[in-house]
């Protein structure tokens, strides 16, 4: 068979290598010919790096959520809507100029509103250009005048894009002072956030908002009020 040449004659290489060097020109004459003879060992191989890959990614999010909780769920720097003494934790990651989140928008409302027990922790994860990383900062920056929450629901509700001249009328028909607004969104701690939420976010293996966590369930996508209720009761139930 030639896999067990190619076998054979990888093996062989280190040992024939400390005397004349690799024969690199062989190597690929028996791996092509491997290939030729079972193409199957592609497929083969594509899946054994996913299944890898896959098993990394799992124990990324897991010491995320056992290692990282106290991050994900109580991190002093990230906007807490709902009721802060909540038993139960939602974590959410969006993004302003993501059509789901826009969606999703009323069914985290609709929880808020059924359930009054549940706490909401936002993660501002700008991921979709400039305009996007500019709302953010700019949403984050609203904590310094008391208006993070009603800015937020107000940029979900944007009608078109958020960029950088949208975002400041919205900001300016909200009552806020855009001036000190603009020199709040060079705070470290701005910039802290988002670095934050991409770190958690790409460990957990998020690759697109909204996603969410509540307890040990990770939600990629858009969800509706009925499924987050259901998660929401589970993870109350579980504890």
């Amino acid at each position: 068979m030639k896999t067990t040449a190619l076998a054979l004659g990888l093996a062989i290489v280190p040992i024939a290598g400390v005397a004349q060097g690799p024969n690199d020109a062989r190597i690929k004459e028996l791996a092509l010919e491997a290939i030729r003879e079972n193409p199957q060992i592609i497929m083969e191989a594509v899946q054994l790096l996913e299944q890898q890959q896959a098993a990394t990614q799992a124990e990324a999010a897991a010491d995320v959520l056992t290692n990282q909780r106290q991050m994900l769920e109580q991190d002093p720097n990230a906007p807490v809507l709902g009721n802060p003494e909540g038993d139960v934790t939602v974590v959410e990651f969006f993004d302003y100029n993501c059509p789901y989140c826009k969606r999703a928008m009323s069914e985290v409302q609709g929880l808020l509103e059924a359930d009054r027990n549940v706490r909401l922790v936002h993660r501002e994860w700008p991921i979709l250009g400039e305009g996007s990383v500019f709302a953010a900062k700019a949403a984050l920056a609203a904590r310094e005048q008391g208006k993070y929450e009603a800015f937020h629901w107000a940029l979900m509700g944007l009608q078109g894009r958020a960029e950088e001249a949208s975002v400041l009328r919205l900001a300016e028909e909200i009552g806020l002072d855009v001036e000190r607004l603009r020199a709040d969104m060079d705070a470290p701690e701005v910039q802290a956030h988002i670095d934050v939420s991409m770190r958690l976010a790409q460990a957990l293996g998020f690759n697109g908002t909204p996603s969410f966590v509540i307890g040990e369930n990770l939600v990629p996508g858009f969800v509706e009020q009925e499924k987050l209720e259901a998660l929401v009761d589970k993870t109350r139930g579980s504890d």
